[in-house]
């Protein structure tokens, strides 16, 4: 069983919302720190969100500050990425990702490379 697993995408209008959902399948997921990547069709996989293993520190790419929000709840080992004022350009498959620790307090993870577990990704498509 894959350790995370997306849901939520699928297929918007510009200017609609989508909440994107990752869920760990074993592990102490509050130990974890997590961020969102993506793919958009033809380019590299691209950092969008990160939060803190405590969840105190958030960090955004350029692209999506001000419209996109992480949050994660430790119970339902969850993390989400609420995107709102969706834009074609968001069209990608999101990965979601967690870091094992040690962990630099309130550092976010914004590189790939920082990240122990991905999901599969799942498809996100805003049409103009």
């Amino acid at each position: 069983q894959a350790p995370l697993v997306e849901s939520g995408g699928g297929l918007v209008q510009a200017g609609g919302s989508l909440r994107l959902s990752c869920t760990a399948s074993r592990g102490t997921f509050s130990s974890l720190a997590v961020g969102w990547f993506r793919q958009p069709p033809g380019k590299e996989r691209e950092f969008v969100a990160a939060d803190t293993w405590s969840g105190g520190s958030h960090h955004y790419s350029d692209s999506v500050k001000g419209r996109f929000t992480i949050s994660r709840d430790n119970t339902e080992k969850t993390v989400y990425l609420q995107m709102n004022s969706l834009k074609s350009e968001d069209t990608a498959v999101y990965f979601c990702a967690a870091g094992k620790p040690p962990h630099r307090l309130g550092v976010p993870r914004i590189h790939q490379t920082e990240y122990d577990y991905w999901g599969q990704g799942t498809q996100v498509t805003v049409s103009s």
